[in-house]
This record gives C-alpha cells, sequence and structure tokens, in this order.
C-alpha cells in the first residue's frame, strides 16, 4: 500500500446552531439596551458630560481612592497580623485574633461605621497612661477623630477581618514540608513567613485579594453612615439635587468607578502573571481559530504534530 492509497479523514467542526442562535439572541438584547441607554431623553447625556470632570466629581473621586488605598494598606496589615496570630502556638493570641475576626465578619459594616461616628458621644475624652495608673496625655476625642479618620478605622478594621481568612487560606496553601525544611536550617519563623511562606501564598492571595480591593472602592460609598460628604456618591447625589438632575451626576459617579475599576482588574491580572511565574506557563499559543495559553507539556504534544492544532476543538469527521 502505497502512500497515495491512504485515505486521509477531512475533519470539520461539529455545527452548533443552538450556540449561534443564543449568541444572535443576546446580540439583539445588547443592542436594544444600548439603544435606550443612548436615546432615552431623561439620562440627560450632556448634562453627565458637562459634571463628568468637575470640581466636585474629581475631589470626591480622590477621597474615594484615598479612603480606598488607606483601608486595603491598613486592612492588610492588621490581616497579616491576624492570620500570623490565628497560627501562633500562642493560645491567647490565637484567641485574640479569633475574636477580631468573629467580631468584625459578624456585624455589618454599616453598622460599625454608625458606631464609629458615635465615639466621641461615647467616649467624650480619651488618654494615654498607665492602666488603673496615672494618665499622660488627654484630650478631646472630637478634636481628633474627624469623619475621615472614623471611615479610615472602619473601613479598615472590617476589611481586615475578611483579609486575614484570605492571607491565612494562602499561607495554609503552602507545603508544611517547607516550614520543616526551613526549620531543619535553623530559620526563624519571621524569616520563613518573609522568604519561604508568603512569596508563594502570593499567588493564592493575590486574586481574592485584588476582588476586595474593587469591593472596598464600592464600600466607600457606605461612610454616608458617619457622614463623611466627601465620598464620591455622596458628592454625586448631593449636586445632583441642588442641580435637580440626580441621574445625570449618579452616572458621573459610576462612570469613574467603572474606570477605576478597569485599572485596578488590569493591574491585578499583572500581579497574578508576576505572582503565578513557574507555576503556569506565560508562552501564548496561537493557531488560526484560538489563542490559549499552554503548560509546555502541551506545547511539546502539540509541537509534535500528532494532534489537531487546537486540542480543545471538537471535530466530525
Amino acid at each position: 500500500m502505497t502512500q497515495s492509497d491512504i485515505e486521509l479523514i477531512q475533519l470539520r467542526p461539529v455545527p452548533r446552531p443552538g450556540r449561534w442562535a443564543s449568541a444572535a439572541i443576546v446580540a439583539v438584547l445588547a443592542a436594544m439596551a444600548i439603544n435606550s441607554l443612548i436615546t432615552n431623553p431623561n439620562f440627560q447625556w450632556p448634562v453627565v458630560w458637562q459634571w463628568l470632570f468637575s470640581r466636585t466629581i474629581m475631589i470626591g473621586v480622590a477621597f474615594t481612592l484615598i479612603l480606598t488605598v488607606g483601608a486595603m494598606a491598613i486592612g492588610t496589615i492588621l490581616a497579616i497580623t491576624m492570620a500570623v496570630m490565628r497560627q501562633s502556638p500562642n493560645p491567647i493570641l490565637r484567641a485574640v485574633a479569633w475574636f477580631y475576626i468573629w467580631f468584625f465578619r459578624g456585624t455589618p459594616i454599616y453598622t460599625q461605621l454608625i458606631f464609629w461616628s458615635l465615639l466621641p458621644t461615647l467616649y467624650p475624652r480619651l488618654s494615654l497612661g498607665i492602666p488603673f495608673g496615672p494618665e499622660f496625655v488627654q484630650f478631646a476625642t472630637a478634636d481628633y477623630f474627624t469623619p475621615f479618620w472614623m471611615a479610615i478605622v472602619g473601613l479598615s478594621l472590617n476589611e481586615g477581618a475578611y483579609l486575614s481568612e484570605i492571607i491565612r487560606s494562602g499561607l495554609n496553601s503552602v507545603d508544611k514540608g517547607q516550614w520543616e525544611a526551613a526549620t531543619a536550617l535553623g530559620m526563624g519563623r519571621s524569616k520563613i513567613l518573609r522568604r519561604i511562606v508568603l512569596p508563594q501564598a502570593m499567588r493564592v492571595i493575590i486574586p481574592p485579594l485584588g476582588n476586595e480591593t474593587i469591593s472596598m472602592l464600592k464600600t466607600t460609598s457606605l461612610v454616608a453612615a458617619i457622614p463623611f460628604i466627601l465620598e464620591l456618591t455622596w458628592a454625586a447625589k448631593d449636586k445632583g439635587q441642588q442641580l435637580f438632575a440626580p441621574v445625570p451626576l449618579l452616572l458621573d459617579a459610576a462612570i469613574w468607578y467603572l474606570v477605576i475599576t478597569s485599572i485596578l482588574m488590569v493591574g491585578q491580572m499583572y500581579l497574578e502573571r508576576y505572582f503565578g511565574r513557574g507555576f503556569t506557563s506565560d508562552t501564548p499559543k496561537t493557531t488560526n481559530q484560538t489563542k490559549r495559553t499552554l503548560s509546555k507539556r502541551q506545547q511539546a504534544v502539540l509541537s509534535a504534530g500528532t494532534v489537531q492544532a487546537d486540542p480543545f476543538l471538537d471535530v466530525t469527521p
């Protein structure tokens, strides 16, 4: 039998009419939604573009970013501390960390912010000194604990409780044998965490940490409970009521939230790629129909030419 006598099977993609029909329906519905947004005069798009970069909105954007960055920075420090305390052999440290997480995860953030706004009423004066002994410094709470700091403290303490569980799960994802090997080399717990455990745990921590950051960006709108009036949602709502045009100003706030969220998502993608080095291949495999990131083993199989260029393609003879 010669090579010319061999009849090769011509493979064709499996027809999927249901997939094309559903795609067409979704496309029509999306086009109708976009058309209603553009053509509906009640949205007042000229007013939206007029106030999009106004001073009021930009100040709101700036304070929203400050609240987000400050709350996430302090919350991350608290979370790392609580995660380490949860794994400490000291029962007192474990109990304190457990109580902190239990309390701040068990109560709504809105309720917590209301209580922080009432702190000057609950504690009109605060002091620093020896417990049950002399006081060295005493000051009025309202003079230093402004609505801005109430918002930062309230958001940070709440976020720290949620992030601590994320970081703890990341720490637990690292094989215990690496702890034992590092301990056998004479490394202390702090050095093991900094140089061995945390760099590997970041691959697991970054995705939920990015989600929490995006969630915190929108959670800042709840500081109206204090109230903190320079935040984006409050500023847009207040200016909209003054102009008797609440919808356009709220659309301005929504646009800025979407822009900032998009930037954060891109940053999260690059962080995941950075900390995921060594676990997945970053070499893209491009074909005429698809582009995927495959492992080195899959790329070796494809380069041998024994399988289809796209191993995930359903075909029929």
